[in-house]
């Protein structure tokens, strides 16, 4: 299951904490380190971009409103603005992972070229 945006929802942690409470605890320790003191293990649940909004991590995301809802395309890559401003903002927003979401969607579509 990959996003719009490129992540692997099935590593991120937040899919796996909805089938797995010591994630979920653990991103609960992590939240409340991080000044979320009223974080509790529920919060974290995930179906995927591809699944219910209902039980989504970011419903309102901005990536996931463009590329699926307005464009209807499936990744970001398929875009002909790939890659957008709102993208690289993800990308370098401090988050490895967004940077290398990106990154894979930048060789899925190189190996699309060749």
């Amino acid at each position: 299951m990959i996003a719009p945006c490129g992540l692997d929802c099935s590593i991120c942690r937040i899919h796996l904490a909805l089938n797995d409470r010591e994630i979920a605890n653990q991103l609960t320790g992590n939240f409340i380190s991080q000044g979320h003191k009223d974080a509790k293990p529920e919060w974290f649940h995930c179906a995927g971009c591809p699944g219910d909004r209902v039980d989504h991590w970011s419903a309102d995301c901005q990536i996931l409103k463009c590329c699926v809802d307005e464009k209807h395309l499936q990744h970001c890559d398929q875009c002909p603005k790939f890659v957008c401003e709102r993208l690289e903002r993800f990308a370098n927003d401090g988050h490895k992972h967004h940077k290398e979401a990106v990154e894979y969607l930048k060789c899925l579509l190189e190996k699309a070229i060749l």
